[in-house]
């Protein structure tokens, strides 16, 4: 049986209601145990926009949580002040703490994976919280420097060499140890989280034309190609020009991408997955996805938001749960 956490996200977002849609969606659970984390006021803000269809319990901070199959467990937070549509001090402390009690349960076992709804970046900043986003923090958490953010969908699999980094600063990231270290993350996510045998990786250039042979950039030539010499024990090839990899659908011929920056990446898997996209973090003890897209301001409390993204985030959390269990018993 899994346990799964869901996390409110920014609570002034679509957060709770695409978490409630969803928990509608799979409740009765089947083997299956389901928490929510949030914060009650915000729980029965939320409940007045999409009206559960699920048996819950409303708990207090405890950890581990009591929890019981035949009702979903409403861990409250404590209260947090709503301004439906922006990001706030309050929204940024709430998103947080969340993230925080269900890391807690996911490291004391309590719990197997843990979803999460969007949270802002502008928000966390108002809270005097020094993160870039989820992804970073969970690593922080995990005291782990082995992490990649990877995006799934069943027509691509793709992953970030750098995740949130201005353009300015993308070509002085990346260094050959750091690619030759997300090569090895990626691998290890298709064959243990996946259960892809031999996973094949393309690798994308950074520069317009693969640099034409460095007359029009050298990263390729200086930081690309030797990590990816480096990595002979992984099948990987490249590095592939970005617009017409995509353009003559090549990805269908690897089992996932390994991208420089965030929009290289995101803008293809984008345009193929906009409502079914799932974020993972991958290289994580834990086990956390995400619904590809943002806190929805502009629709915020108006019960229109689609939860298509956050159940597919279900669906993948439970196939890597799957697949990290055969994975440990095949030791």
């Amino acid at each position: 049986m899994n346990t799964l956490v869901f996390t409110c996200g920014d609570i002034n977002g679509i957060g709770p209601e695409i978490c409630i849609k969803a928990i509608n969606h799979i409740y009765p659970p089947r083997d299956r145990k389901i928490i929510f984390v949030c914060p009650s006021n915000v729980f029965e803000s939320a409940s007045s926009v999409e009206r559960p269809s699920f048996s819950y319990k409303i708990i207090k901070d405890k950890l581990p949580p009591k929890i019981d199959s035949e009702f979903v467990t409403v861990f409250d937070i404590g209260a947090f002040a709503q301004s439906i549509g922006k990001p706030t001090k309050d929204s940024g402390k709430a998103s947080y703490t969340a993230l925080l009690k269900a890391h807690q349960m996911l490291k004391q076992k309590s719990a197997d994976a843990m979803i999460t709804a969007p949270v802002s970046k502008a928000a966390l900043k108002l809270a005097r919280i020094n993160a870039p986003g989820q992804t970073e923090i969970l690593a922080k958490l995990s005291n782990s420097k082995k992490f990649l953010m990877v995006f799934l969908s069943e027509e691509l699999i793709c992953g970030l060499a750098t995740i949130h980094e201005p353009i300015s600063n993308v070509s002085r990231s990346l260094k050959i140890p750091s690619l030759k270290l997300a090569l090895q993350v990626l691998h290890s996510t298709l064959s243990d989280d996946l259960g892809i045998n031999s996973p094949r990786i393309a690798v994308l250039s950074l520069n317009p034309h693969a640099g034409e042979d460095g007359n029009i950039g050298k990263e390729e030539i200086t930081i690309i190609k030797p990590a990816l010499k480096a990595s002979r024990s992984i099948l990987c090839d490249g590095p592939f020009v970005p617009d017409a990899f995509f353009g003559t659908k090549k990805f269908q011929d690897y089992d996932a991408v390994l991208g420089m920056y965030h929009d290289q990446v995101l803008i293809p898997f984008k345009l193929l997955n906009f409502n079914s996209g799932v974020n993972f973090t991958a290289g994580l003890p834990i086990i956390r996805t995400s619904p590809d897209h943002g806190t929805g301001y502009d629709i915020a409390g108006q019960g229109s938001a689609d939860p298509r993204s956050m159940l597919e985030a279900v669906n993948w959390a439970e196939r890597i749960i799957l697949n990290r269990r055969k994975h440990q018993s095949a030791r």
